[in-house]
């Protein structure tokens, strides 16, 4: 089961925390056909075939990527604990994150995981094992 831990920047781990975002509840798993975000409270799960595509994005300013943000350009989310490299994945659907209830799904998520290249690596795996969503 791969499983990416978000690199969480020294300075941020105290506030972070305050949002319940702690190494132990913030983390990106892929497995079985799906794509699960933990970050402390907020939750984000899709089926690997939703993934239109994954980048490597970054780096951030510090304000715009630190803890969970909705970008108001275009409903994307964020979960930010560091401002140097992340994984910017696009979805065919939009999927619900920041808000109960599944109100204002979100076209896209920001991840600032450890390891982006390993995550895109198993994105791509589990998408060409499952293949491409039916539009």
């Amino acid at each position: 089961m791969p499983r990416f831990d978000f690199a969480i920047e020294p300075a941020w781990r105290a506030p972070l925390r305050l949002l319940g975002v702690t190494p132990e509840r913030a983390s990106v798993l892929v497995e079985n056909g799906t794509l699960t975000v933990r970050f402390g409270h907020w939750l984000l799960r899709t089926p690997v075939s939703n993934i239109a595509d994954a980048t490597l994005t970054g780096p951030y300013s510090m304000w715009k990527v630190i803890g969970p943000h909705l970008s108001l350009a275009d409903r994307g989310v964020t979960f930010g604990t560091n401002p140097r490299r992340g994984v910017c994945v696009r979805f065919h659907t939009p999927v619900p994150a920041l808000l109960p209830g599944g109100l204002l799904p979100h076209p896209g998520a920001t991840l600032t995981v450890s390891d982006p290249e390993g995550l895109m690596e198993a994105l791509r795996v589990h998408q060409a094992h499952d293949g491409p969503q039916e539009t």
